[in-house]
């Protein structure tokens, strides 16, 4: 079966001074339409580094990224930025959400981008806010949702445009705990509902555990592959 997302021998490596620094090793990784997979390991070791890669948000050093077995080697720039709006969705650590609008509105944003028109796309939008249990909060600014309100309405924005693949960057980071697993229970339970590949990288052990597979980052080294959750 051909891989979602496929990343062959993915390397990075930065000018530092006179010199070199790699961050990730000949990165080798598949993932499977459906599929939900964790990426752990400690700061510094090229986790967010590789998932920038995988949403072709910066480009490797080496080797070759492929969605449903098409290479991303010769897309410009304006082709991988419609591929981003059309087929990946995006929650990170820090919620971006724009400040000026109301959640609706910020959960709307990636298909009005697309050139949506508002009033068709509003009704998938407040189910979605539902769906994170925010129907209610749905005409408030950023600034008067808490912290978890935030990244619920974040994922509920990551899902706007029914994407392929979520890529999430330490979603629950920067919540406590009550909040972190009210984010991660949504999260899981919509991308298992919607068959929604999800690469997910994180501190969290007890979290990474959920996901159908483990993969460690290890100073820019993927070890041991994949491993089956216990």
């Amino acid at each position: 079966m051909t891989p979602l997302l496929e990343a062959r021998a993915i390397s990075k490596t930065f000018a530092v001074g006179d010199g070199e620094l790699t961050v990730l090793h000949e990165i080798n990784l598949k993932v499977q339409a459906g599929e939900m997979l964790a990426i752990v390991g400690a700061s510094g070791s090229g986790k967010s580094t590789l998932l920038k890669i995988l949403g072709t948000l910066d480009t490797p050093s080496g080797g070759e990224l492929l969605f449903n077995g098409e290479s991303f080697s010769r897309k410009n720039d304006r082709e991988l930025a419609r591929f981003r709006n059309s087929a990946l969705g995006f929650i990170f650590q820090f919620h971006h959400l724009m400040p000026e609008f109301s959640a609706l509105e910020n959960v709307m944003m990636p298909a009005l981008i697309a050139g949506r028109n508002k009033a068709g796309i509003e009704p998938a939008a407040r189910e979605l806010l539902a769906r994170v249990e925010l129907d209610h909060r749905r005409d408030h600014r950023v600034a008067e949702l808490s912290g978890g309100e935030q990244q619920r309405t974040a994922l509920a924005r990551a899902l706007i445009m029914q994407p392929a693949l979520l890529l999430a960057d330490e979603p629950t980071g920067n919540l406590d705990s009550r909040a972190g697993n009210l984010v991660f229970d949504l999260l899981h339970g919509m991308c298992r509902e919607r068959s929604l590949a999800t690469v997910m990288v994180t501190h969290n052990m007890d979290l990474a555990r959920r996901m159908d597979h483990c993969c460690t980052l290890k100073d820019g080294v993927l070890l041991a592959g994949r491993e089956e959750k216990d």
